[in-house]
């Protein structure tokens, strides 16, 4: 007998998925250059020269066995001591190469981090609007996701609700900061009220509740803002990264946990990573790639596009009267639909040829999201469509 889970997950794909497949079939119909896809948060950006060039010259110098070998249970160690020490420099931490372990992308490292904090039957609490796969990330590892409803004027915590839902239950809070889909970030009061409100729960509780930092757009923020480095916070974090955007690697599934040294049994996770990569067959990166980003630790491919595009999207959206949050960074936009119904706003916008994804599966029903990791002058272009659509369907 087949695994009616699985089967029964179904009719229920990746929205984000489906509609991208519509926008590539549409496609093959019309050109897909004018098809103005904004489903997929695939980067559209080069990875850096200097990327290409160093996994040029491994390939050329390095031993074959060395380079397609597996690696070590808990990943190379010259890697992770690499990684460690990029983090300290650039956020004034004091890991150790004992804290980080790499892992096929964020999705890999969330998948270690959930299993190292939390057991069957405990609680992951997020926030909405919240990736859709946390979902499935969080229900395959036997956890109960609660999701706090969004505070739209800003996207940043509902402390209230938040506080509401917080219990003996609870292993971990999961945040997405810069967050997709909304590409808010949180701010360092923000981080500071969640810090505070985890640090009384655990005592009250009697258990360490966790904080894990999805962190895959961290490198991706606008205007200068700075970084707020979410481990500085709080001290039982494991920071979940990933070099798909910030190197535009996606194909590559690679990332790391980073286990904070003042968190609660710090010693244990990377070790209880390497087992849990041992229960879901999810271990060894790749060695070529593992070796290639230590390379590139401290470099980005040129990101300055997404500010650009935003720029555009923004002013555009204002402009046909959209409520819409200002992204302080990744390549996210989520306005709210011009009706309550965001799937049938989004269903209506591809009569335009306009791929755009209703929020409802982020938990913010009524809004929808707008990938611009496109070309800036498809984004041009993509407003004519846009201006059409708004004003044949809502008179605008």
């Amino acid at each position: 007998m087949i695994a009616q889970r699985y089967k029964d997950m179904l009719s229920g794909k990746s929205v984000i998925r489906q509609i991208s497949e519509w926008s590539t079939a549409r496609g093959t119909e019309i050109g897909y250059e004018n098809v103005f896809d904004y489903s997929l948060g695939n980067p559209s950006v080069p990875c850096p020269e200097h990327f290409t060039k160093t996994c040029i010259d491994l390939l050329q110098t390095k031993e074959p066995v060395t380079l397609h070998g597996y690696s070590p249970t808990l990943t190379i160690p010259a890697v992770r001591k690499a990684v460690a020490e990029s983090l300290n420099r650039r956020f004034g931490m004091d890991y150790g190469m004992e804290h980080i372990f790499m892992a096929t992308g964020a999705a890999g490292a969330l998948a270690h981090a959930m299993r190292c904090v939390a057991v069957p039957g405990q609680d992951i609490i997020t926030f909405a609007p919240f990736f859709p796969e946390y979902k499935p990330y969080v229900e395959g590892a036997g956890l109960n996701l609660k999701v706090v409803p969004p505070r739209t004027k800003d996207f940043q915590i509902d402390f209230d609700a938040f506080d509401a839902m917080l219990d003996e239950n609870t292993a971990a809070v999961l945040i997405n900061t810069p967050n997709n889909p909304s590409g808010a970030a949180y701010s360092a009061e923000t981080l500071t009220g969640l810090a505070d409100r985890l640090r009384a729960a655990s005592a009250k509780y009697g258990h360490r509740i966790f904080l894990i930092s999805d962190e895959p757009y961290r490198e991706i923020m606008f205007g200068g803002q700075p970084i707020q480095y979410v481990a500085k916070f709080y001290d039982d974090t494991l920071t979940c990264y990933s070099f798909s955007k910030s190197l535009s690697l996606p194909g590559e599934r690679i990332g790391y946990v980073a286990a904070n040294p003042r968190c609660e049994d710090a010693e244990y996770i990377v070790p209880m990573c390497g087992q849990i990569s041992r229960g879901t067959g999810h271990n060894c990166p790749a060695s070529l790639i593992q070796l290639a980003v230590a390379e590139c630790l401290d470099e980005t491919s040129d990101l300055g596009v997404y500010e650009t595009n935003m720029e555009l999207i923004y002013a555009e959206l204002k402009k046909l009267g959209f409520t819409v949050v200002k992204p302080s960074g990744t390549f996210y936009i989520f306005p709210k639909a011009l009706e309550e119904d965001a799937n049938a706003f989004c269903k209506k916008a591809m009569k335009y040829d306009l791929a755009l994804v209703p929020g409802d599966s982020f938990g913010c029903p009524g809004y929808f999201r707008m990938a611009y990791c496109i070309d800036t002058e498809k984004v041009r272009r993509s407003f004519a469509a846009l201006e059409k659509f708004v004003a044949e369907e809502y008179g605008k």
